[in-house]
């Protein structure tokens, strides 16, 4: 018996977010002093470092459970079933549904029972449940959806990772342009043929790492906003994703009886352009062999970082022929990857 991706479906939102929407921001340091640059400049840099050009927002009377939901109903369709045979119904997110202008994440009940109801699933024992666990989510959603098979009480499992990061930035915080919104959806089941989940590898490193991404204060200290924001220490995220993802990479790898050679493509959580790339240049330099040209595919200069979406979503546009000179192929084996607020990292070895 092998575990495997029977279907995918996504949600990108349709409202464009440019690099140009952000000139009229005041952008302030941390403590709310000018940063003496033009906004033109900020941008600029911004762009080089990230990748990013533009961006995805929701529109203002869509939430999370309801992209996510969308991108459940392209997933099932997309496998065939009937909702009424999942046993697990599983979302991963980071704030909950947040609606438009307001100041509260609203959790309750989870995104996935919000999103089962939306499904309208009639039966009780297909279990929904949230999992918080950073930017790596839905990747750790797919393992534990993988255990459920794997032990015999579950065969058809729904994971959902969703995220609306728009309703929780600061727009005083240059750091904002990097965060966006979308959903990405894939139904895993048992199945006779070869291939599928080969390995996985999850950590958290929360010693000294816990507080690299936060919720804080807006950097305009002189409004009266009492809303929280999400922050985070780029350099020590930058430092933490070098030392550690390529290393869990290549122990999944390992585990997984798969060589170098045998990777086709690294499907890597697209957070920033020029750190996914040292993370890819570090993994194939434990292996002392080249990147290949074209293995690590990026939608993060045209949809920005939408969190535990972006593996999920980058999958769905891959497989669905909508990447420009990207496929992957029966028989391929893809490593998914990454890394977010823990610290989490994460990685499955999967043979298509």
């Amino acid at each position: 018996m092998s575990i495997k991706i029977t279907g995918v479906g996504s949600y990108i939102p349709n409202k464009v977010e440019k690099n140009s929407d952000f000139q009229k921001h005041e952008f302030l340091y941390e403590d709310g002093s000018a940063f003496g640059q033009s906004n033109t400049v900020i941008i600029e840099k911004f762009k080089a470092i990230t990748g990013i050009h533009e961006r995805r927002y929701i529109q203002k009377e869509l939430n999370n459970s309801d992209i996510a939901y969308l991108a459940a109903i392209n997933a099932i369709e997309d496998a065939k079933i009937d909702p009424e045979e999942l046993d697990y119904l599983i979302v991963a997110h980071n704030y909950g549904d947040v609606i438009h202008d307001d100041m509260q994440s609203d959790t309750v009940p989870s995104l996935a029972t919000r999103v089962k109801n939306k499904l309208r699933i009639k039966n009780p024992k297909c279990v929904a449940y949230d999992v918080l666990f950073g930017c790596p989510g839905w990747i750790e959603a797919v393992i534990q959806a993988n255990a459920f098979i794997k032990s015999g009480i579950a065969k058809k499992c729904l994971v959902i990772g969703s995220e609306t990061l728009s309703r929780v930035v600061d727009k005083h915080d240059r750091d904002s342009m990097i965060y966006s919104d979308g959903a990405g959806a894939t139904v895993i089941e048992a199945s006779d043929e070869e291939g599928g989940i080969l390995a996985h590898e999850s950590a958290t490193y929360s010693f000294e790492e816990a507080n690299f991404i936060f919720f804080g204060k807006s950097n305009n200290r002189d409004s009266n906003d009492n809303r929280r924001y999400i922050k985070m220490h780029g350099r020590k995220i930058y430092e933490f994703a070098l030392s550690h993802v390529p290393a869990a990479m290549k122990t999944c790898l390992e585990k997984s009886g798969k060589s170098i050679s045998d990777v086709k493509k690294i499907l890597i959580h697209q957070a920033n352009e020029k750190m996914d790339e040292a993370i890819i240049n570090r993994f194939y330099k434990q292996f002392k062999t080249p990147v290949p040209e074209g293995v690590m595919p990026m939608s993060i200069n045209k949809l920005g970082n939408s969190s535990v979406a972006t593996v999920p979503t980058l999958l769905d546009l891959i497989l669905k022929g909508k990447m420009k000179d990207q496929e992957i192929k029966k028989g391929d084996v893809v490593i998914l990857a990454s890394v977010g607020a823990g610290m989490n990292i994460n990685a499955i070895v999967y043979q298509f």
